[in-house]
């Protein structure tokens, strides 16, 4: 499917033009944390933005702020981004730059650009003004271009205390445009950084740094988030000051948002540190790990993001629409074995005792490949307790109540003959008969069951299921408020013994309980199966 946005036509007319007959694009994780769907909607963008015209995409790792950034996250987000499915020309860092863009600072002194401020981050803050009101010029504004050589050579070995004095930026102080007064460009951080260890200690800020990137690189389009529109003035201005040679275009998008959840990486953050979840892979997350570890496909998540595209204006997006496009992709993927949540016993009281035999059942009645499996079938099995109604139904209820039959899935017709109670009146077991004739497959017509429900026998495999919610519920109270306590559901039911092979990550339909994934929690040498539910049948979401 031909997919269009207001990036692509950008990009088109560029290249008709000749401005470019390379496109290259960049996607810039911060290694602070683990990525989202949100940052997989970008990256996933600018890939094919650059590979639908033959060009390119370069994954570059903003690690300019050693305190917060660490190598798991870096490979992490590798490994998340290989899942996906997409591949990067150049693998980077803003490290790599690091005494590029010290020299590009040297030039930018020497020009009468740049300057070493002696003011404390609260009173930069003071002194910039806000939108109404103009800001101020620093009392350091003008030193000369020696003097602000030598501080920022001495700020480079260490010979300053952090937050003593930082590198500005000399632009306009009354600019209309907060980013232009006068920003920082360097601080001063004494923190052994994951790549280049302790031999720096002055760091760039993330709007010079990247400007820097991008150009050195021969970024084409640089592609971000609405929220950096406002910066655009800055980042032209810090390309065209440091005499870059190349000239990139950078171009906004609007943000993305899905419902019953949150896209701030500070966020997630604080979920995981308050142990709010059980970590960044938890699967009630909307971390490309969590989403992957819940069972999401790279292919529905991929197919989701090129279908909602990109905009100029942003917005939010119902999550129900994300779970649709998984069951879109597992429909012809997922076997249908059977399993049952929450088990009821039923006694088949006139089927021999100490008989077992075996029925065959397809595995996807739709996609015949699969082909299909022997169940065995006993004298004692097991349905869902929701599929029993004790009281006289009405005649819409098809599945079993007390001198009804149904059709056991792929076996015979049963009818409930008994109810065996505990002392409280909790019901305990069925007791009912089969009728031998009606074997699944025997052409048997003379009556219809009251419906078909599934089932496991004896032999059943028993196992955990998880059962997901909402982690975070719409509304607009304090974030720590609409945490959702009811998110996760843990309940043991049974799977049919013909799983007992199986392999982490393995997807299956459950008969009417969903779609799940063999969580990596499952041990077979120990005998523990674990299943994530990773979206109902039914959808809510309506286009």
């Amino acid at each position: 499917m031909e997919r269009s946005n207001f990036i692509k036509t950008i990009i088109k007319n560029d290249l008709e033009n000749g401005k470019h007959d390379t496109i290259i694009t960049r996607y810039p994780p911060e290694p602070n944390g683990y990525i989202h769907i949100g940052h997989a909607m970008g990256f996933i963008n600018q890939y094919y933005l650059a590979k639908d015209f033959g060009g390119y995409t370069n994954l570059r790792f903003d690690d300019t702020n050693p305190v917060a950034e660490d190598t798991e996250y870096v490979e992490g987000i590798i490994e998340d981004f290989k899942w996906l499915g997409l591949k990067w020309k150049n693998l980077l860092f803003a490290s790599d730059y690091f005494e590029e863009m010290y020299n590009r600072a040297i030039l930018l002194i020497k020009k009468g650009k740049a300057y070493v401020c002696d003011l404390s981050i609260d009173e930069i803050r003071e002194y910039r003004g806000d939108i109404t009101t103009p800001g101020k010029n620093s009392p350091y504004r003008n030193r000369s271009v020696e003097e602000n050589l030598d501080l920022f050579e001495r700020m480079k070995n260490g010979e300053l205390k952090e937050g003593e004095k930082v590198l500005r930026a000399k632009i306009d102080m009354a600019s209309p445009n907060m980013n232009l007064r006068d920003p920082l460009l360097y601080r001063i951080l004494y923190a052994h950084h994951h790549r280049t260890g302790d031999k720096w200690c002055i760091y760039p800020m993330y709007d010079y740094a990247h400007s820097i990137e991008d150009a050195i690189e021969g970024i084409t389009h640089s592609v971000c988030s609405l929220e950096f529109e406002n910066h655009r003035p800055l980042y032209d201005w810090v390309v065209a000051e440091c005499e870059m040679e190349n000239v990139p275009r950078q171009i906004e998008y609007g943000r993305f948002n899905l419902t019953n959840t949150v896209m701030s990486k500070r966020l997630l953050r604080r979920l995981v540190e308050e142990s709010k979840v059980l970590g960044w892979d938890d699967p009630r997350m909307p971390t490309i790990v969590g989403l992957r570890r819940r069972g999401f496909t790279p292919e529905a998540i991929t197919n989701f993001v090129l279908d909602l595209g990109l905009s100029k204006k942003g917005g939010v997006t119902d999550y129900a629409m994300f779970e649709q496009y998984l069951r879109q992709d597992l429909k012809l993927k997922a076997p249908r074995p059977m399993a049952v949540i929450n088990p009821l016993k039923v006694v088949i009281t006139n089927y021999p005792e100490g008989k077992t035999e075996y029925v065959s059942g397809e595995w996807n009645q739709e996609a015949e490949e699969f082909g299909s499996r022997e169940i065995p079938f006993s004298r004692e099995i097991y349905i869902e307790r929701e599929d029993f109604l004790e009281e006289k139904p009405n005649k819409k209820w098809k599945r079993l109540s007390i001198g009804l039959e149904v059709r056991l899935r792929h076996a015979y017709f049963i009818k409930c003959e008994e109810v065996i109670k505990d002392n409280d009146g909790n019901i305990l077991e069925l007791r009912c008969t089969y009728d031998k004739e009606t074997k699944s497959g025997s052409g048997f017509d003379k009556r219809k069951p009251n419906g078909t429900i599934h089932w496991v026998d004896s032999s059943a495999i028993p196992a955990e299921f998880r059962l997901y919610d909402a982690l975070i519920l719409d509304g607009d109270g304090d974030f720590a408020e609409r945490i959702n306590p009811d998110s996760l559901k843990i309940v043991n039911g049974l799977v049919e013994s013909s799983l007992s092979e199986i392999k982490h990550f393995d997807k299956f339909q459950f008969i009417r309980n969903g779609f799940f994934s063999v969580d990596p929690d499952t041990n077979l040498e120990e005998g523990k199966y674990v299943f994530n539910r990773i979206v109902p049948l039914k959808s809510t979401f309506k286009r």
